[in-house]
């Protein structure tokens, strides 16, 4: 009698314990942050033309933190070039890579880029989404200082924390 009392006490509890790790279901994050930065110094090793810049990003939940990207020239428009080039976005515990290509109007300083997420890690690795930077560049700041938005998607399991 005392095995029976002790089996339904016990019965209901092991149904309600998982076997196995848990895990979390992936889901989508609307990104909408501003960011502000400029040109960044060339590094050794770099090919001629390439441009870098830096910028801090404010209001960007999973992004928030900063960024770093290299854009090479590959084209013309009338007033202005077309670039492309990959851009990192480094945050508290994760980093973010994305594949971008773009327009910089050269009369007005206004820049649009948008891509696919190319890499991720840490907190973020996994990650897939689309993203777009619009902003202005400052043309006659020598520093060539910006502002932007970032707005987009990203996709990831968060409950990984990191393993995928």
């Amino acid at each position: 009698m005392r095995r029976t009392a002790v089996l339904a006490v016990l019965l209901p509890l092991l149904v309600l314990v998982r076997v196995g790790p848990a895990t979390a279901a992936v889901s989508c994050h609307q990104i909408t942050a501003t960011g502000a930065g400029q040109g960044a110094a060339p590094q050794a090793g770099d090919p001629p033309g390439l441009i870098r810049t830096v910028a801090q990003i404010r209001g960007g939940g999973l992004l928030q933190g900063t960024t770093e990207a290299a854009f090479q020239v590959v084209g013309a428009t009338p007033t202005g070039i077309v670039f492309a080039g990959d851009i990192t976005f480094t945050t508290n515990r994760a980093t973010l890579s994305v594949d971008l290509d773009g327009t910089l109007d050269l009369t007005t300083g206004e820049f649009r880029a948008s891509g696919d997420v190319s890499g991720a890690s840490g907190k973020l690795e996994g990650a897939t989404g689309t993203l777009t930077l619009a902003g202005v560049q400052d043309l006659l700041d020598p520093a060539g200082s910006f502002t932007e938005t970032v707005s987009g998607e990203i996709c990831v399991d968060l409950g990984a924390n990191g393993r995928t």
